[in-house]
């Protein structure tokens, strides 16, 4: 019985098997179409991930196949494509400078783990309600440090011992900046032209994709005929790309490992849930549809738990992929799944060609990756309000340039926690009422709409609590209380608008209970709900007091005050 209450607590829905019910040739057609494009358009993406993330150009693809299909089979988007993305570079690169590949392997499943429990407890909707100002903070952080990793290939410079803080890695440049290869330094060049100007010939084939094929060829036959080899390559720097996907590897786990890499995984499983989540939200707003969040994050953890088991990186929904597929048709899983096989075959049969890929042009892919995710026209406008999502945002930007993500993300959630709380304490009031209450609209359904206020006998305060009553609320109420001077007869606690109440609140209800009572004040409690009813119950709170004093209505209330009232004296 137990385990069926469990199972059926879990909101686990793929979006694979609701739309297989339905599935048609036509739908088949599209989402062929849609795959295959995506698919073709993932690969260089996929392999300028893996480089820039430290890891190999394997890795990347390893995990656009293995955590594509993952996602696509068990994802709750009906678009969503999964793979490696551009935020998580540098995240991966610190993780693998520090601690290794098999590092960054635990760290990346720990992170599935998370993210699966995430899913399983309903986290999804709570991840979506991280202020957006944070997110911007954190993708336009993320965006600058991306492009400031990409300077010395864009450049063609070799400098020894690049620092890895922002500022001292910049000023590596500006030492080195003598050393640039002019014809490296045009290929990046040729390659952001052709991305730019590519648009307005044709929409459907990406740009990244047409220059990564036209300056791949020219650079080839360069280096074939005209002898020209200075312009460095993915085989120069990674050999041979193996054309397989390895066997599954273990890990060694114990608590010092874990201890050690539990904070790069959080981040990993933060960053990924956002992005994810994000991304379909997204595509829901093109497509009209209404994407599970939690059957999301389940896929997304189950995803990241195997990927690194290949030898694959950090998985998470991918808006540029998601948005190519959409635009090109796809409109069920299918299209995610068509696009790993994709790579799958590319993997196995062209994978030697990418050896010729030139690095310059990787680079440059990724510096137009970098201003995409910037979101710079978003800050701009949102730095002219004067408030204080202003400061959160350019306080998450410069902590995740300046030191790291996973600084930036701990505090970009404390920051999300306490802005949350801080504007739920403003909007709930803490209101006394000593004479004539007056009725709402709720008042007139418990009664006639005859009477439009109740009269409160003298004696008989009406303290209403409108908001959740949690700990900020309930220090409020501490204070009201202090500073009333009378002690009526009777305290009638109103809490017709109070959603929910917490150990802090219960505690500071049962001392208000305690101490009117010791001053001979009666309590009375009016329009209780039945889960903050039930928390009362569990928290002892209805022992302190008699059932009658708990009222359904304030008219109930209302009417027993008066009447104790009126009966002393």
């Amino acid at each position: 019985m137990k385990l069926n209450t469990i199972l059926n607590s879990i909101d686990f829905k793929p979006s694979l098997f609701k739309t297989l019910k339905n599935y048609n040739k036509k739908k088949f057609t599209s989402d062929l179409m849609a795959g295959i494009i995506v698919g073709v358009v993932a690969m260089p993406l996929a392999i300028a991930f893996g480089i820039a993330s430290g890891a190999t150009p394997e890795a990347g693809l390893i995990t656009a196949i293995i955590g594509g299909l993952i996602v696509s089979f068990f994802g709750g988007s009906s678009v969503q494509i999964g793979g490696p993305t551009g935020a998580f570079i540098i995240i991966v690169a610190g993780i693998i400078s520090q601690y290794g590949i098999e590092g960054l392997a635990i760290a990346t499943l720990l992170a599935g783990v998370m993210l699966l429990v995430m899913g399983l407890c309903r986290f999804g909707t709570i991840i979506k309600f991280i202020p957006y100002p944070i997110v911007i903070g954190f993708t336009g952080g993320i965006a600058i440090t991306i492009f400031s990793t990409q300077i010395e290939d864009f450049f063609g410079m070799h400098i020894e011992n690049l620092p890895a803080d922002f500022f001292s890695k910049w000023g590596a440049y500006f030492t080195n900046i003598g050393s640039t290869n002019i014809a490296a330094l045009l290929v990046g060049i040729a390659t952001l032209l052709i991305i730019i100007f590519s648009p307005k010939i044709t929409k459907r084939i990406p740009g990244s994709l047409i220059a990564i094929v036209l300056v791949t060829v020219v650079v080839y036959l360069l280096r074939t005929f005209a002898g020209i080899d200075n312009i460095e390559t993915i085989g120069d720097r990674f050999g041979t790309i193996q054309a397989n996907i390895k066997a599954p590897e273990g890990f060694e786990l114990n608590w010092e490992v874990i201890n050690n890499l539990i904070s790069p995984a959080f981040t990993i499983a933060m960053l990924g849930a956002i992005e994810s989540l994000l991304s379909a939200t997204v595509a829901d707003g093109v497509i009209s549809e209404r994407h599970n969040s939690n059957t999301e994050l389940i896929a997304q953890g189950a995803a990241n738990i195997v990927s690194p088991l290949f030898g694959g990186i950090p998985v998470t929904g991918a808006i540029a992929r998601t948005m190519t597929n959409i635009n090109n048709g796809g409109r069920t899983p299918i299209a995610g799944i068509i696009h790993a096989v994709v790579l799958l075959l590319i993997l196995l049969f062209l994978a030697p060609l990418a050896i010729h890929i030139p690095m310059s042009c990787l680079a440059a892919i990724l510096i137009v990756v970098a201003y995409n995710m910037s979101g710079w026209r978003t800050i701009r406008s949102l730095s002219k309000l004067r408030n204080t999502d202003v400061i959160v945002l350019w306080l998450t930007l410069l902590l995740t340039v300046m030191f790291n993500l996973n600084i930036a993300i701990e505090i970009g959630l404390l920051l999300a926690v306490i802005l949350f709380l801080k504007r739920v304490t403003e909007n709930t009031r803490v209101s006394v009422i000593r004479k004539d209450l007056n009725l709402d609209d709720d008042d007139h359904n418990l009664s006639t709409l005859e009477e439009e206020h109740l009269k409160l006998e003298k004696g008989v305060e009406v303290y209403e609590i409108d908001g959740p009553f949690f700990f900020g609320v309930a220090n409020k109420f501490d204070e009201q209380m202090r500073i009333l001077a009378e002690k009526p007869l009777v305290r009638i606690l109103r809490m017709r608008k109070v959603p929910f109440i917490d150990s802090t609140g219960l505690h500071n209800l049962e001392i208000f209970i305690t101490s009117a009572h010791k001053d001979g004040i009666k309590i009375i409690l009016s329009g209780v709900h039945e889960s903050v009813h039930n928390t009362l119950v569990k928290g002892g709170i209805t022992n302190l007091m008699a059932p009658e004093n708990i009222c359904d209505n304030i008219r109930d209330a209302v009417a027993k005050a008066n009447d104790f009232v009126l009966s002393k004296r």
